[in-house]
């Protein structure tokens, strides 16, 4: 609790000193200016690698840290790109936990992109290869919105990286790589100059080839702990002290010893012996190999032995074949009668078999293969073991029948098997089968045969079906009403049940890329569904009215069904947060299926209009509907939707009426509207609003409407005259300031860029769009503000007009200003992109008229 409160203090100091010094360099020449910039960082740098002591769960960390410290020295202005290697078992992960917690306060933004985050963004394109672009870009948007701290970021390019990192000062922690992970870094952190000045990338990996292929020279190599340190990692686990007591000295000694000094073993130890007296301590030790050379599987064997009862090793077999995963998902699908999961994973977490985090269990690929291999040696005949994973084994048990009731698990990547057929008794001899998976790893088509004779049962206690490229046109009955989770992509199902399945416990049915199914089946009994995926399946006409019963479903996924034609209407779903019907071309109405979605893609659509009632959407963060080329009318009362963020109308080309506030006013050609409804006092410009090529709306009425957008894109040709100062250049000159201008929190303007693109190299191209001020008095003093940045994407295929929101604060930080008196202004434009693809064509502001009138600023 001490460290805590010393590293809030130090986080405190940190962000004085950091106010402190802006202060100073707002006042400052140029050159000063990036001096003390330099100091800055410096400082930062410094504290970065010297505060935290992360509660000093790490044993030995100085040691590495010291000779760390050349490559991650905060000084200097380059990208560093360092690899962290060693063994399985020697605590990479840890280390690296610690040292990204450590690195931490000295950057804007950063991520440790972990084993579970990469497996999780493949998971959507299981069998796609590593060059698959929808995949990559995926991995892409999901790094991208860990990082910024943003939600679901989508990109179209694979630059995507570069242009929203470039110029931020980036700290990256990519774990557990393996060799066919090549491509997550290519991805990810491809070149340094994908990042701003004094960015950190670290990969951990065992693969020193791994990293070297990737060009870093700078590895570090992690070591074994030295014998002290191993003796302090071992005591931890079983003492939970550093040390051990007087009389425990030489036995822990030797203890550490024999487990070769790995932390993962030590660790393994340590829970096993912890609680132990001097007598039993003697007496396990005795089991514990002496030879060195002994496997490192053998060694973590000795946890599982001393396991306290069956349930607890049948818990752990079963973690080891799902590869662990999402804590309640675990709990599901391992739920029987004769096995109490929760106190069995709370004692798998004490043997320190597996770990559990942020509601993930996870389980070291070390342990997950001795498991594997425990399970192996139940019995020669592979259909007498519980869990079968080898492929060949596997073939020849469906193909001869010589599975038994032992079987619980299957798991068989076709991979490599050229053909077979599965004998029609094959699973009625498997009665106790509960997860069976078949999926090809490198997306290949398997020539699978059934016999004329073949009748397909599913096993009554199924509760994981994964089964890509399903063969068979139809799901057999009766379905097992004890399933969780449903996996057919690109199966050849045209339909999946006849009349109503009490599939009650069903969590998620993933149905992607079966393009053959045209109807769905009566879901009212699937009253637990949380995720429901029908991707692609573009021979869907209708959703089921039966939905209005899944009032535990969070994402609906239908884009690409490009034949829906009918969507259940007047219902309201209560756990509803995302619906995806991006590309449902045939889709007229608005759906009107829950009011508490978060996010709503209904882009390239066909419906004609956003209905009044969407201001009842409270919760709407965003909304896209771009190439909607039906859409006519638009309603957004986004003084009623205080969570909206972004809204996307760019290509509707139809549109002809926006109503942005109450209702009582539109921007639309046919009423040119000069003065709209205001927002509350407290309700300050939030919304990035999006009309490109939406030619039938005014512009100047739209403009009306600026106290509701933070962010307005439009097409133009030129800076509107709505903006009382405007130039074709990218300066304008003593504009003077008006009396309230400097006597708020805030310097506000509104400032527009009218950008023009000189190529097509790439479709979607990201860009930055720089404003400065800088104020002056009749003295000659002036005052420079930094630049504030808009990070704007568009398509390079008309000019556009970027108009936003600038707010500099005058308070705080800034008090200083309140010394001086300014009446005029200057301000700068600044556009900058990585291809060379736009140009800054002209620019306009104008300024906020609102506050109380006074030139001195000193009260404010």
């Amino acid at each position: 609790m001490v460290g805590f409160h010393i590293q809030c203090l130090l986080c405190i100091l940190n962000k004085l000193l950091v106010s402190c010094l802006l202060m100073v360099f707002f006042i400052v020449s140029k050159n000063e200016a990036k001096m003390i910039e330099a100091i800055i960082y410096d400082i930062l740098g410094e504290m970065a690698l010297t505060q935290s002591k992360d509660f000093e769960d790490f044993v030995g960390i100085e040691a590495p840290i010291a000779k760390l410290k050349f490559w991650l020295d905060s000084k200097a202005d380059d990208v560093r790109m360092v690899g962290i290697c060693g063994p399985s078992g020697i605590g990479k992960t840890s280390f690296a936990r610690v040292l990204f917690n450590r690195l931490c306060p000295g950057f804007q933004c950063k991520v440790f992109v972990d084993r579970a985050f990469i497996s999780k963004s493949k998971e959507h394109y299981r069998g796609a290869n590593m060059d698959d672009l929808n995949m990559k870009l995926h991995l892409v948007g999901n790094f991208l919105s860990e990082i910024l701290g943003k939600r679901s970021i989508k990109v179209s390019h694979l630059n995507a990286v570069r242009e929203w990192l470039k110029n931020y000062k980036v700290l990256i922690f990519i774990d557990d790589l393996e060799l066919e992970d090549q491509f997550v870094l290519d991805t990810l952190v491809g070149h340094t100059d994908w990042f701003g000045r004094g960015s950190i990338i670290i990969m951990i990996t065992k693969h020193r080839n791994l990293l070297e292929a990737h060009g870093i020279g700078s590895i570090y190599e992690v070591p074994l702990p030295s014998d002290d340190h191993a003796r302090q990692i071992l005591c931890r686990y079983a003492f939970k002290q550093n040390y051990p007591p007087d009389d425990f000295l030489d036995l822990a000694s030797e203890t550490a010893l024999r487990a070769g000094k790995l932390p993962l073993v030590l660790k393994s130890w340590g829970s096993k012996l912890s609680g132990r007296d001097k007598k039993d301590w003697m007496d396990l030790l005795l089991r514990f190999p002496e030879d060195q050379h002994v496997s490192i599987e053998e060694k973590l064997k000795l946890s599982y032995n001393g396991l306290n009862n069956k349930i607890d090793e049948a818990v752990f077999r079963r973690i080891a074949f799902l590869n662990g995963g999402e804590a309640e998902d675990i709990k599901l699908l391992l739920a029987d009668s004769d096995l109490d999961v929760d106190t069995g994973i709370k004692n798998l977490v004490d043997k320190s078999l597996i770990q559990v985090t942020s509601n993930t269990v996870e389980i070291h690929s070390l342990i997950q293969e001795m498991g594997k291999k425990i399970i192996r040696t139940q019995s020669s005949e592979p259909g007498k073991r519980e869990f079968i994973t080898d492929s060949i084994e596997i073939r020849r048990v469906l193909e001869d029948n010589t599975g038994t009731p032992s079987v619980i698990g299957i798991s068989f990547n076709v991979d490599g098997i050229d053909g077979f057929h599965i004998h029609k008794s094959a699973f009625k001899e498997m009665p106790n089968l509960r997860f069976l998976t078949i999926y090809s790893a490198k997306n290949k088509s398997v020539g699978l045969n059934f016999s004329e004779d073949y009748d397909f049962i599913l096993p009554p206690n199924l509760k994981l079906l994964e089964w890509s490229q399903y063969p068979l046109k139809s799901m057999p009955s009766p379905f097992s009403e004890n399933l969780v989770e449903l996996v057919m992509i690109e199966s050849k199902l045209e339909k999946l049940w006849d009349g109503v399945q009490p599939l009650t416990r069903l969590k998620k049915m993933n149905l992607r890329g079966s393009q053959n199914l045209k109807e769905l089946p009566d879901l009212s009994m699937t009253i637990n569904l949380e995720i429901l995926n029908l991707e692609n399946c573009s021979n869907l006409v209708e959703l089921p009215s039966s939905v209005q019963y899944l009032n535990k479903l969070k994402r609906l996924n239908m884009s690409r069904c490009n034949n829906l034609k009918i969507f259940p209407t007047n219902i309201n779903l209560q756990a509803l947060d995302s619906l995806n019907l991006f590309k449902c071309s045939k889709l007229r109405s608005f759906p009107d299926i829950s009011t508490n979605i978060s996010e709503l893609d209904l882009s390239q659509t066909g419906i004609e209009e956003v209905p009044r009632s969407i201001e009842n959407f409270t919760k709407l963060k965003v909304i896209n509907m771009w190439n909607c080329e039906k859409l006519k009318y638009v309603s957004l009362n986004i003084s009623k939707m205080q969570h909206l963020e972004t809204a996307d109308f760019s290509d509707c080309e139809g549109l002809i009426v926006a109503n942005l506030n109450d209702g009582s006013t539109a921007v639309t050609k046919a009423v040119n509207v000069k003065v709209f409804s205001s927002l509350p006092d407290d309700c300050s410009p939030r919304v990035k609003l999006n009309f490109i090529n939406c030619f039938n709306l005014d512009q100047e009425a739209l403009l009306q409407e600026q106290s509701f957008f933070k962010r307005l894109i439009l097409s133009a040709e030129e800076v509107p005259s709505y903006f009382t100062h405007r130039t074709t250049g990218t300066s304008l000159t003593n504009i003077p300031l008006l009396e309230t201008s400097l006597s708020q929190s805030f310097f506000r303007l509104m400032a527009c860029a009218m950008v023009d693109f000189e190529s097509t190299l790439i479709d979607h191209c990201p860009f930055l769009i720089e404003v400065n001020c800088q104020f002056k008095d009749g003295l000659r003093n002036h005052f420079g503000s930094a630049y504030w940045p808009m990070y704007v994407s568009v398509s390079p295929l008309s000019s556009h007009l970027v108009i936003f929101n600038c707010s500099l604060p005058l308070n705080g930080e800034y008090a200083y200003l309140a010394k001086r008196h300014y009446d005029h202004v200057d301000i700068q434009f600044r556009l900058t992109d990585d291809y060379s693809q736009f140009k800054l064509k002209g620019c306009g502001i104008r300024l906020y008229e609102d506050g109380t009138p006074s030139l001195d600023i000193a009260h404010a």
